[in-house]
């Protein structure tokens, strides 16, 4: 039996829907995403390979060519704001909002050089994408076992020191689209605090205007991001942790309801803190 009309007609119906239903059109450009992701990340895993012969924080420049070229295929535009502020010669932990998958490519955008990420350990096992976030030199954390990841946080510490790396990390612990901050849980002030870095605080606009999972909406648009002044650990203790945290969220927040153009009233109002995980 011949499968070619089948086919033929399977492709002109999904044509269709991307055409009528903006849920088709999501799920379509979300799948179309993942795609890249997997391509994308075994071709680099290759050039990594070939480059630099296994796991180093080099690989992220190579990582980073690559992702950036996703937001021409999904008409994405960044504007940035206090970029030379990230490209500090020493150590230093660097802070971030988390809003969706496509943080990725706002990460890759303004990734200065020496720049690791912590993220959980369940992508480790991704496929082409947790391989290439291993010789990326991505740290893995699992969240499961809190004094695993206590551990492997305090090692971190010192190894940034050593071999003058910056770490990148997402205060909020989890994806959020809520259109404010969530509370900051406190695993990265620690880590500044122990290593005695200056924590550099990134904000992403709301990616509502153009991706939201509830409504289904997935166009080209714009995001804002401004990077904050450095803010300095040198001479703080773990009692002085809550400040921290308190000072950078306020700071973070109030910029993202600016550079989102929201109302400073909405969502969460106070600072919140949680404790490390």
């Amino acid at each position: 039996m011949d499968l070619w009309p089948w086919l033929t007609a399977a492709l002109l119906l999904l044509l269709l829907l991307v055409q009528l239903s903006r849920t088709a059109r999501f799920y379509v450009k979300i799948g179309l995403y993942c795609v890249l992701c997997l391509s994308f990340s075994a071709v680099a895993s290759i050039v990594c390979l070939l480059r630099h012969g296994g796991r180093t924080v080099d690989n992220m420049s190579i990582i980073s060519w690559f992702v950036r070229s996703f937001k021409y295929v999904y008409g994405l535009r960044f504007e940035v704001r206090g970029q030379k502020k990230l490209e500090v010669d020493g150590p230093c932990v660097i802070i971030s909002n988390h809003q969706s998958i496509l943080d990725m490519m706002g990460l890759m955008e303004i990734l200065p050089k020496r720049c690791v990420q912590i993220a959980k350990r369940e992508l480790l096992f991704t496929g082409p994408v947790g391989l290439i976030m291993y010789l990326g030199g991505v740290y893995f954390i699992n969240r499961q076992r809190a004094r695993t990841a206590m551990s492997l946080m305090a090692d971190l510490g010192d190894l940034m020191v050593k071999d003058n790396l910056k770490v990148w990390i997402y205060p909020e612990g989890t994806r959020n689209d809520n259109g404010d901050l969530l509370p900051f849980k406190k695993g990265a002030f620690y880590l500044a605090i122990q290593a005695q870095v200056p924590i550099i605080p990134v904000v992403y606009s709301s990616f509502s205007s153009f991706y939201n999972v509830k409504t289904k909406l997935f166009t080209s648009g714009t995001i804002r991001v401004q990077v904050l002044d450095a803010v300095p650990t040198s001479g703080l203790t773990e009692a002085d942790v809550t400040t921290l945290v308190d000072t950078c969220y306020q700071s973070m927040r109030d910029t993202f309801l600016q550079i989102s153009q929201m109302p400073q009233n909405s969502a969460i109002k106070e600072p919140g803190v949680v404790p490390a995980q």
